[in-house]
């Protein structure tokens, strides 16, 4: 199963799809890393809050 490359959670087959590169097997952040982003080959914290 996909887990996340930032937090390890588990991620569906469907959400791995959607949200990695052709080449990539497993999402460099999912719905778990509140306040982290994609940024490029990195991943970083979100430069304003992502919480409701």
């Amino acid at each position: 199963m996909p887990e996340c490359q930032n937090c390890g959670s588990f991620v569906t087959p469907t959400y791995a799809r959607v949200f990695t590169p052709d080449d990539m097997d497993e999402p460099r952040v999912c719905p778990n890393c509140e306040d982290m982003v994609r940024d490029g080959a990195q991943v970083r914290a979100a430069r304003s809050p992502r919480n409701h």
